[in-house]
C-alpha cells in the first residue's frame, strides 16, 4: 500500500472515535499493553509528560513542546485529532512523522493489527511510540485521546502528569457529573509522579487531592505558579489559562532536573506556531473581512471563545457553524449570540449533525440563517455576503474548522 491507502485502510477498517464515536471507545487497556509488548515497549525508551483535560490540553501540549525545544532538546509530540493531514498527530521538533514510516509501520505489522481487531487510536499510540523511541527524542509530549483512565496513552510512566481542567463533555463516556469526568481524568497519576492541575472546582480539587494522595504525587495546582507569566503567540484569551499550566508543568520540570532557562521559556512560548505547527487556536485566517477559527466545541470552550468574539469589534457578525451529532447541542446554542447571521452545516464525516436539524434547533434560540450542505459552501457564502468591517466566525467542531483551514 502506498500513504493514500494506508490512511484509507486505517480510516475505513478499524473503528476510530472521531468518526465513528462510542463503537471505537475500548473499556480496558489489554490491546494496547499487548501492542506495547509485541513492539518490544517502546514507550520504555523516552522520557515523557502526560496532558489530559476536556479542553486546553492541546494547546498545553504544544506550549510544552516549544519550550523545550527552544531549551535544546529533542522533542516529540503525540496529539489528537489532526485537521489536515494524518501525520500532524505525531511530530518530533515539530516536523511530522515521515509518510514512509507510516506505511512501512501498518505494513509490517497488519497481520497483527488484523489479528487483534486494534482500533485506530490504539494502532497509532503504538506508531507514535515506536517513532518516538527510532527517533531517540529526550523527551515527548502525550495528549490524552479519550478520558485518561483507559486511554490507549495511559501505559506511560511520566517525568510529570498534567491536568488542565475539567468539563461537561464526552458525558456517554466519562460520566456527567464533573466529579466522575474528573475521576476519569485523574487516572493518568501515577505513583510518585508528580501532577499539575490547571482550573479546577471544589468538585474536582477534591477528586485530584485525593487521587495524588493515595498515589503519593506531590500535587502542584496551576493556580499557585509564582514565576513570570509571558505572552504567548497563541492569541485566545484562554490560553492565558494554559499558559500559566505550562510554566507550572515547567516548573517541576526544572526541580527534577531539566535544564531550561527563562530566555527558552519566553521565547518557547512566542512560538508555538512556528515550533510546533498547531492550528486552529483562535487563528486569524484573512483580514478585511476577518475571518477567525476556533476548534472549541463543548460548552467549556466555547464560553472564553465566544465572549471574546463579541469583543473584537465589527460591523456584522458572520458565524459559520457545524456540529457532531452526539454532543449536547441544546447546552451550546444558548451560547451563541442571536445578533449573528448564521450559516448552517454539516461536517463531511459520518457524526456530522445535519445542517437541516442543526437550523432547527439554532432556531429554538433565536439563531437564524440558512442551511448548506457542505461547510465549503457555507464558508464561500459567507465571504460573498460580508464586507470589510465585518468578522466571520468559523467553529463548533474541529472538523468544520479542518475543512476550511
Amino acid at each position: 500500500m502506498n500513504y493514500r491507502e494506508t490512511l484509507d485502510w486505517m480510516f475505513t477498517q478499524l473503528p476510530m472515535y472521531q468518526r465513528q464515536g462510542a463503537r471505537a471507545y475500548k473499556v480496558d487497556l489489554h490491546n494496547t499493553i499487548e501492542l506495547a509488548s509485541y513492539l518490544n515497549n517502546p514507550e520504555d525508551k523516552f522520557k515523557s509528560i502526560h496532558v489530559a483535560g476536556t479542553n486546553g490540553k492541546g494547546s498545553t501540549s504544544h506550549m510544552l513542546a516549544s519550550i523545550l525545544q527552544e531549551s535544546g532538546y529533542k522533542v516529540g509530540l503525540y496529539t489528537s485529532p489532526h485537521l489536515k493531514d494524518f501525520r500532524e498527530r505525531i511530530r518530533v521538533n515539530g516536523n511530522k512523522i515521515a509518510e514512509k514510516f507510516v506505511v512501512n509501520f501498518i505494513s509490517e505489522h497488519l497481520s497483527y493489527f488484523e489479528t487483534n481487531q486494534l482500533s485506530f487510536f490504539e494502532m497509532t499510540v503504538g506508531m507514535a511510540f515506536q517513532y518516538f523511541a527510532e527517533s531517540q527524542v529526550d523527551i515527548a509530549i502525550i495528549e490524552v485521546g479519550l478520558g485518561g483512565r483507559l486511554d490507549s496513552t495511559n501505559i506511560i510512566t511520566p517525568e510529570v502528569s498534567v491536568i488542565t481542567n475539567i468539563g461537561l463533555d464526552h458525558i456517554n463516556f466519562l460520566g456527567n457529573t464533573l466529579t466522575s469526568i474528573a475521576t476519569e481524568k485523574a487516572g493518568i497519576i501515577k505513583k510518585n509522579i508528580p501532577v499539575v492541575v490547571g482550573r479546577t472546582t471544589s468538585e474536582t480539587k477534591k477528586v485530584f487531592r485525593e487521587k495524588s494522595k493515595s498515589c503519593n504525587s506531590d500535587l502542584y495546582w496551576a493556580s499557585d505558579y509564582q514565576g513570570c507569566i509571558y505572552d504567548s503567540d497563541l492569541k485566545g484569551n484562554y490560553q492565558k489559562e494554559n499558559v500559566r499550566t505550562a510554566l507550572q508543568t515547567i516548573s517541576v520540570l526544572q526541580s527534577k532536573g531539566w535544564k531550561i532557562n527563562e530566555s527558552a521559556i519566553k521565547k518557547g512560548l512566542n512560538q508555538v506556531v512556528a515550533n510546533t505547527g498547531l492550528l486552529g487556536r483562535w487563528q486569524v485566517l484573512r483580514d478585511n473581512p476577518k475571518v477567525i477559527c476556533d476548534t472549541a466545541h463543548n460548552r467549556d470552550g466555547l464560553t472564553p471563545v465566544l465572549k471574546q468574539l463579541v469583543e473584537v469589534g465589527y460591523h456584522k457578525l458572520h458565524i459559520v457553524l457545524g456540529m457532531v451529532n452526539d454532543k449536547d447541542v441544546d447546552s451550546i446554542l444558548p451560547l451563541f449570540p442571536a445578533e449573528a447571521h448564521y450559516y448552517f452545516c454539516k461536517p463531511n464525516i459520518k457524526r456530522g449533525l445535519d445542517e437541516k436539524e442543526l437550523k432547527k434547533k439554532a432556531l429554538k434560540f433565536n439563531l437564524k440563517g440558512e442551511e448548506y450542505k457542505t461547510v465549503k459552501k457555507a464558508y464561500e457564502s459567507a465571504l460573498q455576503s460580508a464586507i470589510d468591517e465585518d468578522v466571520i466566525y468559523v467553529g463548533g467542531s474541529t472538523f468544520v474548522v479542518a475543512e476550511i483551514i
